[in-house]
């Protein structure tokens, strides 16, 4: 009997040790753990930002008109504020001169896919060709490299995240949710984000939302004075040498 017990533990202590260093190893970004147990890890964009200086990232997603964005400009310039702007292809392909604005103004673009679908519905080759499509597209018209991906809806899953990485395209989500696409008054989209925001937050609003030019100029006052800069995701984030936690935030290497 005592060596049927002492025979288990012996096991047991050795499956442990297993384990431990098959966590310990990885090839190609999965651990050992997952290629000996056949589980997948899931794939997260970037929510935020691990950093100790008091700076945010306000960005716009632009679906739907543009009678706005020239407005939403001047009031960032006013203040000092940088911003970056998600645009979608038939967004572009409706308001090229815009997209031209946007960049001349030195404000940052990012790709929002070609049609907003939900990506997670539709096969691989076709997520490639919605992000591409749109991605060149931009890349024409302002002849700057795109560096940054948003997917429509905020929907990902690990398929999304890895064509995004192929196509060298940091994943873009958000922390910070005005809810501007739902009609709140514009107290109530300020009050919302200052609720909310931190070191290394990125805040969601969208460019033709109803009362954004009534918000933004009391969010931008608000986090001025609490000492926030206010800048473009492609400066708050990290480039290389990062690593994305479950949460989605995005870290430097240690």
């Amino acid at each position: 009997m005592f060596c049927v017990v002492k025979l288990k533990s012996i096991k047991y202590v050795l499956l442990v040790l297993l384990v431990t260093v098959l966590l310990a190893i990885s090839f190609n970004g999965a651990s050992s753990a997952q290629v000996f147990f056949g589980y997948n890890t899931k794939l997260v964009p970037v929510y935020s930002v691990q950093t100790d200086k008091k700076q945010v990232a306000i960005t716009f997603d632009a679906s739907w008109g543009a009678d706005k964005t020239e407005e939403i400009m001047k009031i960032l310039k006013e203040y000092d504020a940088k911003g970056t702007f998600f645009l979608v292809g038939f967004w572009v392909d409706k308001y090229p001169d815009m997209v031209k604005l946007i960049n001349d103004n030195g404000f940052e673009i990012g790709t929002h896919s070609n049609t907003h679908p939900d990506l997670t519905k539709l096969s691989r080759e076709a997520v490639k060709l919605e992000i591409s499509t749109c991605t060149d597209m931009i890349e024409k018209i302002t002849n700057k490299k795109i560096e940054l991906f948003r997917a429509p809806y905020g929907a990902y899953n690990n398929t999304v995240i890895e064509v995004s990485n192929e196509l060298n395209l940091i994943p873009i989500q958000w922390d910070v949710d005005s809810l501007d696409w739902k009609g709140i008054s514009a107290q109530n989209i300020t009050t919302r984000i200052i609720n909310n925001v931190k070191n290394g937050s990125i805040i969601l609003c969208h460019n033709n939302s109803d009362h954004i030019l009534d918000a933004l100029p009391m969010v931008l006052d608000r986090l001025k004075g609490q000492g926030y800069e206010v800048t473009s995701v492609g400066e708050l984030v990290y480039k290389e040498n990062y690593t994305i936690d479950r949460n989605g935030v995005q870290k430097p290497k240690v």
